[in-house]
């Protein structure tokens, strides 16, 4: 009995050793580092805009991210649209941003539009801004076009969104 003990003891000591050291192998636990994860986040946003005139905003986003250990990189496209209720003014803009790091600011440009049901106004706006989790604070400039009436819309303004994420995919390559 005492044979077949140690029979049993000695196989068992090498069946350890053995997936010991096959565990330690290091081509099955190398991290590959340069595995890139990429997200998609999508939803609605709502938002306050403060210039001269203060004006709600409502609109949806898209973002994809490229998920890295050092400087990982945002992209983002928005739609939306804002409503001076006072003045009876309203405006669409679209437009694109970028962040590059965990902590830097956002930047981007707008492509708006802006009419008082009478007469309009297209432009550009350059918006600089920093992003916390759904919230999005952004500050520019609506460069608009020539109008022989002033329509009463924010020049100067600060924004500040939150966007609803109701969609996200995550790939990895």
């Amino acid at each position: 009995m005492t044979n077949m003990t140690s029979k049993l003891f000695t196989i068992t000591l090498f069946l350890l050793f053995f997936f010991q050291v096959n565990a330690q192998e290091k081509k099955k636990w190398n991290l590959n580092l340069k595995t890139e994860i990429n997200v998609r986040k999508s939803g609605p946003y709502i938002g306050l805009q403060k210039g001269i005139y203060t004006v709600g905003e409502l609109g949806g986003e898209l973002q994809w991210k490229k998920l890295k250990w050092i400087k990982p990189f945002t992209n983002a496209l928005h739609v939306g649209m804002n409503y001076n209720f006072k003045y009876n003014v309203i405006g669409y803009d679209f437009g694109y941003w970028c962040k590059t790091g965990r902590l830097n600011l956002t930047y981007g440009a707008n492509i708006c539009y802006r009419s008082d049901f009478t007469h309009s106004q297209v432009g550009i706006a350059p918006v600089i801004g920093f992003k916390f989790t759904q919230f999005h604070l952004q500050t520019g400039y609506n460069f608009l076009s020539y109008s022989p009436v002033a329509i009463k819309t924010n020049t100067l303004f600060i924004s500040l969104r939150f966007v609803l994420i109701n969609n996200r995919n995550v790939d990895f390559d």
